[in-house]
């Protein structure tokens, strides 16, 4: 039954575990074995118990009733890849492996204990300070068989097993809490790609327009290039670069692959912007950046001082019907994409928006006037730009934080005298 559930503990866990480089590679082997192992024994451990006494421990955390038990042995060098402490390298433990019981680790010479959800705050460290003092000399194994009855004791009221029907009993509650584990993230993993799915859907809309637009406005030129050679030129190479930005967007499932869109349609609109200064019989104007308020005006003629209603004034390229517009007073109408079922300008659409919009932009910089405007700088607050420079999903991840509610671990050291502490997890322990 307790394997069962195990199992089905490291099932949970693989829906959201992502192996490699979060601590070390001590503790990564660690983690990575507790996955399908409730006991993990690294071979350079200087208490590493023998292989017979590794399979007792595994028939004592399988049989006794103690809930999910981690432990991991392991040497006193794991300390080096969790801040220089042996709380660190538990809390590392619980951190990778993200899932509820009750983890004992022997660093070195150093026992620690805590608990997430399985017992209440500060009892594991206790239980291990007693499982220490009452096999003094006796080693490691004896001592976390102690550890782990202790658990099961606990957790049965303090009865000492509690009898096969109480046991029964909890296995079943613990079975469907872990189905329901399961079921919760299925659900956050199915909800997840839909949201995704739905944001490139609306990312992948307002690429299609510009698309569109491009294509609208090369459409036209085909005929009258025929009498212009240079034209022609120019007018060809448009075309291969809506092309390559029709091939992007087949390719894109994620919005910011959608950033090469952007970019060959920047490319195209200025080739055929060259394509018909030369048919007017113009030298092709400066190739300079889109104009910012809306790319599909064609390359911009010169910057303008301009600020939304509310935010900061910052210069921005204009085209020039836009340029004049602004001078005169008058706030020209931004590049409007759909989110949420609303129109907004571009510029303070949600991140998700941010690799097509600087896709236009990158081959000028992209860190010059929108590395400001994009966080939010040039709006003031007022939108709420979409933080330029950070829209690769890189995101964060937070300790555990509190175990049994407040956090509470405990421990000390094989071979020497009683000591207490615990850094964020209590106290409890004592020395072989």
């Amino acid at each position: 039954m307790k394997r069962l559930l195990l199992l089905a503990s490291a099932f949970a866990a693989a829906l959201v575990f992502v192996p490699g480089g979060q601590a070390g590679p001590i503790i990564d082997r660690a983690v990575a074995a507790l996955h399908s192992d409730p006991l993990y024994v690294d071979p350079a451990a200087v208490l590493a118990p023998s292989a017979a006494d590794q399979n007792r421990l595994r028939q004592e955390i399988d049989s006794a009733g103690a809930g999910p038990v981690y432990i991991a042995i392991l040497p006193n060098s794991a300390e080096l890849e969790a801040g220089g402490s042996p709380d660190g390298v538990l809390q590392a433990i619980h951190d990778g492996l993200g899932l509820k019981g009750t983890y004992a680790a022997v660093i070195g010479t150093h026992f620690r204990a805590g608990s997430d959800g399985v017992l209440p705050q500060g009892v594991a460290g206790r239980l291990a300070a007693e499982a220490l003092a009452a096999h003094p000399g006796a080693g490691v194994t004896a001592t976390l068989v102690d550890f782990v009855d202790r658990v099961a004791a606990e957790r049965s009221g303090g009865a000492g097993g509690g009898g096969g029907a109480t046991n029964g009993a909890g296995g079943v509650l613990v079975a469907l809490l872990i189905a329901a584990v399961v079921a919760f993230l299925v659900f956050q993993s199915v909800r997840k790609w839909r949201r995704s799915q739905a944001e490139l859907a609306e990312v992948k809309a307002a690429a299609q327009d510009d698309l569109v637009s491009l294509a609208d406005d090369v459409q036209k030129l085909e005929h009258p290039v025929e009498s212009n050679q240079q034209a022609k030129q120019e007018y060809t190479q448009a075309l291969e670069a809506y092309e390559k930005a029709t091939g992007s967007y087949d390719r894109a499932t994620q919005p910011r692959q959608l950033e090469a869109v952007a970019t060959a349609l920047e490319e195209g609109r200025w080739h055929m912007t060259a394509a018909q200064a030369l048919l007017d019989g113009h030298t092709p104007p400066e190739r300079r950046p889109p104009c910012f308020f809306d790319p599909r005006h064609g390359p911009s003629t010169r910057d303008v001082e301009w600020a939304p209603p509310g935010g900061t004034a910052r210069k921005v390229p204009a085209c020039e019907a836009d340029a004049l517009a602004v001078e005169s007073g008058a706030q020209p109408a931004s590049r409007a994409v759909m989110t949420g079922g609303r129109n907004v300008p571009y510029w303070s659409a949600p991140p998700y928006f941010g690799p097509w919009a600087s896709g236009y932009f990158m081959q000028f910089g992209g860190t010059g006037f929108l590395s400001g405007l994009f966080v939010g700088e040039l709006l003031g607050g007022a939108f709420g730009g979409f933080g330029y420079g950070s829209w690769g999903g890189a995101g964060t991840t937070g300790g555990f934080g509190n175990w049994s509610d407040s956090g509470s671990q405990g421990g000390s050291d094989f071979g020497g005298g009683m000591s207490f502490g615990g850094g964020d997890f209590g106290s409890g322990g004592g020395d072989f």
